[in-house]
């Protein structure tokens, strides 16, 4: 892709166009794209002293900055560094309307790893590639840019830098390292964006021999791509009611649930404590190794999710932990895809984030109130095994519950909590809306629990029917699969 890349024919398209009304059209561009609530994320990568910096300014002369953004991405920071090595980069994409400008990449870090093993590096590829997927399907608009330039080129630009008092700072001993071992880095670069360049989000080899022709060439190929992609998504619009969906239900785990199990309450006694401590102990055990762990309660309404999350952190840490309740997305999360809002939420390493509700409301909620179109929530499974194997190759454990009680058992727990003025506030009218759809609930997260069981997040399921018999069981199988997770680590 650039190893053989003729630099004395670029293939230029824009090499005569008038920059100015190149600037016009980005800023018009701009304008339409926030009218239909689109997002653009451009992302500019390359050489180091490529003129990445004056391709931005030029492609942002003219947009109104209200809308839009440039980020600049260096070597993370330690609180970056304690996160999935993609989350920096997500939690910077675009809201609904606006453009953001990367100075870099999601590839950042692959770039700047010579010594980077091979099949880390597809895995990384296709990982970023699914994520990249999925922000194209989520009617975003994704281009990026690869700006190449010789050898000697780099060379002469870093010793101009370098002799230019106020200008010097731009210099990074990456830019020496680079120009150093400049055959090997251009073959692992054509190796990345080889493996990366993918049909909804291909690479565009710019040379930037000559800043200028290059800012033309990438405003130029922007605009050309933000066209077709207005026209892609207005299309896809028009066309969400054609879609037709060929699930077929495999099994139906729910229906196999025992609900008669029961724990005495001298017996929970005696085992709650003996449990909590240590579920205790391994959390100082996760924060030693460094061992991020994610734990996901769903469930029916009234099952005991939050009497399961309390016994579980009872004597744990608090600074070591977090739990995250989950409601419906705020004005500012509904202008980001659906996953953006939890991806922030990720816990640093060796911290453990239990959420309350989670991601799994876009294919039961949204799915069951029609808030997300069928097309969206039906590919929204594969978009959550993608994310959930994104925190498992992070380091991160992903334990998931689900607590099921039956239609009658629900009904007493309401009944309880509209009568005891001490549990009044646990319910809501939605609750009782959520009741009337039984049926259709209980079609989705059969399905949810069918589609989204993994090897690195399987679903542990358990009766609620006693409350006391789940908290139990949640303790035990937090237990086992956390030491069971760490032992596999040390291995």
């Amino acid at each position: 892709m650039i190893i053989d890349y003729d630099f004395k024919n670029p293939a230029f398209q824009f090499e005569k166009a008038d920059k100015s009304e190149l600037c016009i059209e980005l800023a018009r561009l701009q304008r339409e794209v926030k009218n239909l609530d689109i997002p653009v994320l451009i992302m500019v990568d390359g050489w180091e002293s490529s003129g990445k910096g004056h391709v931005i300014k030029e492609l942002t002369r003219e947009l109104d900055p209200r809308t839009f953004e440039v980020n600049v991405f260096r070597d993370p920071s330690k609180e970056e560094a304690s996160r999935p090595f993609l989350w920096r980069f997500l939690d910077k994409i675009p809201p609904r309307g606006n453009m953001v400008v990367f100075e870099r990449s999601f590839y950042y870090s692959d770039m700047n790893n010579l010594k980077a093993v091979s099949k880390d590096l597809r895995k990384d590829m296709i990982e970023i590639g699914r994520i990249e997927e999925d922000l194209y399907n989520d009617e975003m608009i994704v281009l990026k840019f690869f700006l190449h330039i010789k050898e000697k080129t780099q060379r002469k630009r870093i010793e101009e830098l370098l002799s230019d008092k106020n200008r010097s700072f731009l210099v990074t001993d990456r830019d020496k390292i680079q120009n150093k071992n400049y055959e090997a880095y251009l073959g692992h670069f054509d190796r990345i964006l080889r493996l990366s360049d993918f049909s909804f989000s291909p690479w565009h080899v710019v040379s930037a021999q000559d800043k200028d022709a290059a800012s033309r060439e990438v405003m130029g190929t922007a605009i050309g791509a933000i066209k077709e992609g207005i026209e892609r998504i207005v299309r896809h619009r028009a066309d969400q009611s054609a879609y037709e969906r060929r699930y077929e239900p495999e099994q139906k785990p729910l229906d196999k649930i025992s609900l008669n199990q029961a724990v005495q309450e001298e017996e929970y006694e005696k085992r709650l404590e003996k449990l909590q401590k240590e579920a205790s102990e391994l959390l100082y055990e996760l924060y030693t190794k460094k061992i991020p762990c994610v734990v996901v309660f769903e469930g029916m309404d009234a099952a005991g999710k939050g009497g399961a999350v309390k016994r579980l952190t009872r004597m744990m840490d608090p600074r070591s932990y977090k739990v995250i309740p989950i409601s419906a997305p705020n004005e500012m999360e509904r202008q980001y895809h659906y996953l953006w809002r939890f991806n922030k939420r990720l816990p640093r390493l060796g911290n453990l984030a239990i959420f309350d509700r989670s991601w799994y409301g876009r294919v039961l909620v949204e799915r069951i109130e029609g808030y997300t179109s069928v097309r969206r929530w039906d590919a929204a499974y594969e978009e959550i095994n993608g994310f959930e194997k994104q925190m498992h190759h992070a380091g991160a454990i992903v334990q998931k519950f689900f607590l099921y009680i039956d239609k009658e058992e629900q009904l007493k727990r309401f009944t309880e909590r509209q009568i005891a003025a001490d549990k009044m506030y646990k319910i809501t009218e939605e609750d009782w809306r959520n009741r009337e759809k039984w049926d259709s609930y209980l079609e989705a997260m059969n399905e949810m629990l069918v589609r989204t069981d993994t090897d690195h997040a399987p679903w542990i399921i358990l009766s609620g029917q006693d409350k006391k018999y789940a908290r139990i069981r949640v303790l035990e199988e937090f237990i086992r699969n956390t030491r069971e997770q760490i032992d596999r680590r040390e291995r």
